[in-house]
């Protein structure tokens, strides 16, 4: 409520009706009163008899206006709650309707993905989140997210594949660099939030929704972003251990796709995409079946080449019931699998668009290569000719910095316990970590590099500590000669980073072996073949 008029000029003569009669009766014979009273119902008749009518020839008396009382609402309106809202159930609208402007809605969408329940740490304290996206019956798409007290409410309640009716959530603008969909929009779900199975399926919405681009416009695409791709799986690589920058320890596998573009990319699987569809596509593949992979939002990576990898939205869908699927099946069946493709995932040589990552031994000292302000990256195919074998690994602090482990060089101390000079702690047991120096040798040179862990084990084929304790503590001799000699002369795809660094007063350069992967003859000679038709080309 708003007050128009504040004050206003007194109408007559009013008088507060919580005053007595007593009151009323003397206000109203005084002398000269200040504000004669109103009587009261019971004397009406009388009092305005012999009161209220004026004499003739008596001037009437002058009033000053008095200040209005404030408004008291009724008693009857009082301490009764807010008035009731109304509950008819929100008219149900589609995903590309909605907007932050509007009040009561709902949509009825199909899951299309769900994310995992991921934790963490800020500013105002722990949280978990978790976020899964909607596809509803006119194609549009939109992501919800979940957060702590929401996400016990929802989590187990969602289902892949599944039809909600969803309503009173909050629409916020995506954060796009989370958010693949094509919505300005994102749905933020709270406590007064609603989230209904439909029991009965809506064959009008789509189970996915898809837009494929061609693996030759994949070499146009801008970096990082995302895309939806299918291609005939060619072959796929055994899955390997990789540990990411903030140590933990994840999987890595690499598997080749073409299409009828006649180009051919790599697609990288991470974590359990290795395990689950990863391993089912090996099988399949080592078995001659050479399946179609769809692969809905994949990430374009321009680091060597054009190649795409899975993110943590990335969804795989083998042999798809869709007609691109069919598409691609029968043109690979006609004879599209004895056509050579080019792959857009491999640096070419020389002469080409983009500057060459494969190289030789020779052309790392020949080119100068890690004498500019930043390091190269280059792959090598090369064999392991000699191994250092009196400092290939060191002890290592076992105890974790947050989620990775500190891996700094720790002591004995005098009571003969480890110690570490950054953790400031002692400790029983002691890690152990690969430092591998070893010579690698091609067909143009030989150079020296440096296998820190994951490299020294992928070289040769067991830890660290095992191979210190067979030399150390078992001190056999020709066990551990039969070890290092397995490692020997195999041949490897490495992928090195190579930068000058100062030794003392000396500019040396360094060169690290970032990946040692045992080469695949077949992805090799699939190389080696699309080298040689740009180059006749």
């Amino acid at each position: 409520m708003e007050t128009i008029i504040p004050d206003c000029e007194i109408i007559g003569n009013p008088k507060l009706l919580m005053q007595s009669d007593s009151t009323s009766q003397k206000s109203s014979s005084a002398n000269k009163p200040e504000q004669p009273a109103i009587p009261d119902n019971r004397h009406l008749a009388t009092t305005s008899c012999s009161n209220s009518a004026p004499k003739p020839g008596n001037k009437m008396p002058s009033f000053r206006p008095t200040v209005q009382p404030p408004y008291r609402p009724p008693p009857n309106y009082k301490n009764h709650g807010p008035i009731a809202k109304n509950d008819a159930p929100a008219r149900i609208i589609p995903i590309s309707a909605l907007n932050p402007y509007q009040g009561r809605w709902a949509i009825k969408a199909r899951v299309t993905a769900k994310g995992d329940l991921r934790r963490y740490n800020n500013a105002k304290g722990d949280g978990k989140v978790f976020s899964f996206d909607l596809l509803d019956s006119d194609g549009g798409e939109i992501r919800v997210t979940c957060f702590n007290a929401v996400v016990d409410r929802f989590y187990d309640a969602i289902e892949v594949g599944k039809v909600y009716l969803i309503s009173k959530g909050n629409l916020k603008p995506a954060q796009k660099n989370f958010n693949h969909l094509k919505n300005e929009w994102e749905i933020f779900l709270e406590s007064s939030s609603t989230v209904e199975l439909c029991p009965d399926e809506d064959g009008s919405i789509p189970k996915q929704q898809f837009s494929f681009k061609p693996i030759n416009e994949i070499e146009s695409s801008e970096n990082n972003s995302i895309i939806d791709v299918i291609g005939i799986v060619e072959s796929v690589n055994p899955s390997v251990p990789i540990l990411r920058k903030n140590g933990m320890e994840t999987q890595r596998r690499i598997l080749n796709l073409k299409d009828g573009s006649n180009r051919s990319v790599e697609l990288t699987l991470w974590g359990e995409l290795c395990n689950k569809q990863g391993r089912e596509l090996q099988q399949m593949v080592e078995s001659g079946v050479f399946p179609v992979l769809a692969v809905k939002a994949a990430k374009v990576n321009n680091f060597s080449g054009k190649s795409i990898g899975t993110i943590s939205a990335t969804q795989l869908f083998i042999n798809p019931d869709c007609p691109e699927a069919y598409g691609l099946r029968d043109w690979f069946d006609r004879g599209g699998k004895n056509t050579a493709s080019q792959s857009i995932s491999r640096d070419i040589m020389p002469g080409c668009p983009r500057n060459e990552v494969r190289k030789t031994v020779s052309q790392i000292k020949d080119e100068g290569l890690g004498r500019a302000d930043k390091p190269d990256w280059v792959t090598v195919k090369a064999t392991v000719s000699f191994i250092k074998t009196d400092n290939f690994c060191y002890t290592a602090c076992p105890l974790m910095i947050g989620d990775r482990q500190c891996s700094k060089k720790v002591t004995r101390s005098g009571n003969a316990r480890w110690q570490c000079d950054r953790c400031t702690q002692e400790f029983e047991e002691c890690d152990y970590r690969y430092l591998l120096q070893a010579q690698v040798q091609d067909h143009t040179g030989l150079t020296w590099v440096t296998a820190f862990q994951e490299s020294g084990e992928e070289i040769l084929g067991c830890s660290a500590k095992e191979l210190y304790l067979l030399k150390y503590e078992e001190q056999d001799d020709v066990r551990f000669g039969e070890v290092i000699r397995r490692s020997l002369f195999s041949e490897y795809l490495f992928r090195l980073k190579i930068k000058e660094e100062m030794y003392g007063e000396e500019q040396r350069v360094k060169i690290t072996v970032v990946k040692a992967e045992k080469l695949n003859y077949s992805a090799e000679s699939r190389f080696l073949l699309d080298l040689i038709s740009r180059i006749t080309c």
